[in-house]
C-alpha cells in the first residue's frame, strides 16, 4: 500500500481510505467486519465515517455505522495503528432528529457530536474531525451553481465552529480538523480565521471527485496545492456508476441505485453517455472500468486519499487492487478527450 502525508501533519494515510456509509443499511455488522479485516490486512490504515451514517440517513439508523466500527476497534485492538476520521452533521430539516432543534454547528452542537462519536467509536481521540456540510446557505450535494439565499437564523458562523474545533484540539480529543462539501469561499474563511486567531488549520477537504464530476478542479484544487488542504475524494466511482454496472438500464439486485431511487445524481442521460465512453475506453486498454476510475482520482496531485465505498467483499478486492494500476499518457489523454466532450455531466 502507498501512503501519503495528511497535509502538514505527522500522519501518513493510505492512498485508499475505507468508506463506511453502507454499514447498518446495506451491510450488517458481520459484513462490515469482513471489510475491515480485509482492508487493514492489506495496509489500509485510514477509515472514514460520520455520525450521520448509514446512508440514506434515517432517524432510526443514524450513528449505527460508528457503533459498528467502535465494536470492531474494541475487538481487534488496532486503534493506535489506524487513522479514524468522522464528521459532525450540519443543519437541515432532514436531520432535525439529531437533536431537538437539529444541528446548527454552534459550540453546543460540536461538543454534543464529538462526545457522541468518541463514545460510539470506543476511543479517547479522533484523528481527523470534519464538518460534514456547511451551516450557511451555499451550493453542495449536487448543486453546482451558486444562488444567493439568506442564511437561516440560529446557525453558527464559521468563526464559532472553528473556535469550537480549536477547543477540541487543545483538549486532545481531536488531533486534526477538516471540512466536507465545502466551497472555495468557505475554505478561505477557515484558513483566514485560523491565521487570525492562531487556531488549527484545515488539513483536509472531503468533496466529491470522479470522472463524471471534476468541478473540484475549478477552484478548490488550487487551495489543496497552495494551502496544503488535501482532498479526500468521495464518490470516486459515482455511486458505482463508473463500474458500468448500471449501463443500458441495468438494475443489479441489492445495488444502491436499485434500492434507493433518491440517488439520481449520476444517472442523467448525459452522465450515462459519458459513463459508456469511459467504460469503453477501459475495455479498449484491458482495464477494469472501476479500477481505471479509481486510479485516475488517486493519480491527481491534489488527492491525498480516495475513499472506497463498497457493499461486497468482491467489490472491495477490485477497488483495493486499483493501487497497482498506473494509467499511461495514452489513457490519460483519452480521458481528457471524453471529459471535454462530456464536461462534468453530474456535478
Amino acid at each position: 500500500m502507498d501512503y501519503r502525508p495528511l497535509a502538514n501533519t505527522s500522519l501518513n494515510v493510505s492512498r485508499l481510505c475505507l468508506g463506511t456509509m453502507t454499514w447498518g443499511e446495506q451491510n450488517n455488522k458481520a459484513e462490515a467486519f469482513q471489510q475491515l479485516d480485509y482492508a487493514t490486512s492489506l495496509g489500509v490504515n485510514f477509515i472514514d465515517t460520520a455520525e450521520l451514517y448509514p446512508v440514506p440517513p434515517k432517524a432510526n439508523t443514524y450513528t449505527t455505522t460508528e457503533k459498528i466500527l467502535g465494536k470492531w476497534l474494541t475487538l481487534h485492538k488496532h486503534r493506535n495503528d489506524l487513522i479514524i476520521a468522522t464528521k459532525a452533521a450540519g443543519p437541515g430539516d432532514w436531520v432535525s432528529y439529531i437533536n431537538e432543534t437539529g444541528p446548527t454547528l454552534k459550540r453546543s452542537d460540536i461538543m454534543r457530536a464529538v462526545e457522541g462519536s468518541l463514545k460510539r467509536l470506543n476511543t479517547d481521540y479522533i484523528d481527523l474531525y470534519q464538518i460534514h456540510w456547511p451551516a450557511r446557505s451555499t451550493n453542495f450535494f449536487g448543486q453546482l451553481g451558486y444562488q444567493f439565499a439568506e442564511d437561516k437564523p440560529n446557525i453558527a458562523s464559521i468563526e464559532e465552529t472553528l473556535s469550537s474545533l480549536n477547543e477540541l484540539v487543545k483538549s486532545g480529543k481531536v488531533r486534526y480538523i477538516g471540512v466536507s462539501n465545502e466551497t472555495p469561499w468557505g475554505v478561505s474563511q477557515y484558513l483566514q480565521l485560523a491565521d487570525k486567531h492562531d487556531w488549527p488549520k484545515l488539513v483536509s477537504i472531503q468533496n466529491p471527485y470522479n470522472l463524471l464530476n471534476r468541478t473540484y478542479e475549478i477552484g478548490l484544487a488550487e487551495f489543496a496545492q497552495r494551502e496544503h488542504v488535501g482532498l479526500l475524494a468521495y464518490s470516486p466511482l459515482a455511486f458505482g456508476v463508473l463500474s458500468g454496472k448500471y449501463l443500458y438500464g441495468a438494475k443489479p439486485a441489492g445495488a444502491r441505485l436499485t434500492l434507493f431511487s433518491r440517488f439520481s445524481r449520476y444517472t442523467n442521460p448525459y452522465a450515462q453517455k459519458a459513463t459508456e465512453a469511459y467504460v469503453q475506453l477501459a475495455e479498449q486498454y484491458g482495464l477494469d472500468p472501476a479500477q481505471m476510475a479509481l486510479a485516475f482520482v488517486s493519480s491527481r496531485p491534489f488527492t491525498t486519499s480516495t475513499i472506497m465505498g463498497t457493499t461486497t467483499i468482491e467489490q472491495l478486492k477490485t477497488d483495493i487492487a486499483s493501487w497497482d494500476v498506473t494509467l499511461n499518457d495514452e489513457v490519460l489523454n483519452a480521458i481528457e478527450r471524453i471529459h471535454q466532450q462530456y464536461s462534468n455531466p453530474a456535478p
